[in-house]
């Protein structure tokens, strides 16, 4: 890499069945997610914003650019997932930082999923009607 170019940190994060590749680097503050801003590409600003939560949690949202490349899942499970890359890659670009994104909980993958569906009943739990006669 030449001295003219800034470092590019990469991370992953995944959540429920949604993938996040991300690219951190110093710039303006601007947010990327499949080439759109986080505000046109998620829903609704709660997804927008808690897909951005780490950088406000370690106070450098207006001094890095971060660029997303999200695949599978809902709204919900993509948000989460660009939240965990963000943090992996925060904590690459700066080490020191590892202490708050743990205390804060963005560094633990979150391990609910939907529950498989079971031979003989309808859904995950739910039972076909019970008929005694």
């Amino acid at each position: 890499m030449s001295a003219d170019q800034p470092a590019i940190f990469v991370a992953t994060g995944r959540r429920k069945t949604s993938t996040a590749r991300i690219r951190l680097r110093a710039g303006t503050g601007k947010l990327l997610a499949n080439g759109r801003t986080f505000d046109s590409y998620f829903s609704h600003e709660n997804f927008s914003k808690q897909a951005y939560i780490p950088l406000l949690t370690v106070e450098l949202r207006d001094k890095l650019d971060v660029e997303a490349n999200v695949s599978g899942g809902g709204v919900a499970g993509q948000a989460g997932a660009v939240a965990q890359g963000i943090a992996r890659a925060l904590q690459k670009m700066q080490p020191d930082l590892r202490a708050a994104l743990k205390k804060a909980g963005h560094l633990r993958r979150d391990p609910r999923a939907k529950e498989r569906k079971k031979a003989g009943q309808p859904g995950a739990r739910k039972r076909f009607q019970f008929s005694k006669r």
